[in-house]
């Protein structure tokens, strides 16, 4: 008797791990194609940032930013277009940090942590100034408390190279 109950006990708790392991195989195909399907939106996105300019006209900066905008030239094209930042839709400061720490953490980047302050620094201040339509217009959808910090922080680049 106590067999069979263990073999029915065994049987259930078989087919609830079946069962178990099909749903999350379902769930697995469901997440992969939600992330092709963004991938593919990424993708485009990348692909129209990667159209524009390679460049930026420096000349009028300050020259402590004119020497970022080469490290942040030097680096950044290591392992992308340069078009890819330069026309991206990113202008809040906030936006540019993630960016840039993910971008120290890939291999073979090699941007240290001064190298990626000044990378910073230059694109925090050339979103303030050369998309800084683009910049008018994205800090009003923040909350106001977002607002404030982005602001401040966009000062404090502005500032530091006055």
């Amino acid at each position: 008797m106590k067999e069979m109950i263990m073999i029915i006990m065994t049987t259930k708790i078989a087919t609830v791990l079946f069962g178990a392991a099909v749903l999350g195989l379902t769930g697995l195909g469901l997440a992969s194609a939600i992330a092709q399907e963004l991938d593919a939106a990424t993708k485009a996105r990348i692909e129209q940032f990667e159209k524009g300019p390679a460049t930026i006209d420096v000349s009028k900066y300050p020259p402590q930013l004119q020497d970022y905008y080469r490290t942040f030239s030097q680096k950044c094209s290591q392992c992308h277009k340069l078009s890819r930042p330069i026309n991206s839709d990113y202008v809040l400061p906030d936006q540019w940090s993630r960016y840039i720490k993910r971008m120290m953490y890939k291999p073979g980047s090699n941007i240290s942590g001064s190298e990626a302050k000044h990378i910073y620094d230059f694109l925090v201040y050339d979103s303030s100034v050369r998309k800084k339509n683009a910049l008018d217009a994205k800090l009003p959808s923040l909350t106001p408390d977002e607002r404030k910090t982005a602001e401040e922080a966009i000062k404090k680049v502005v500032d530091r190279y006055k």
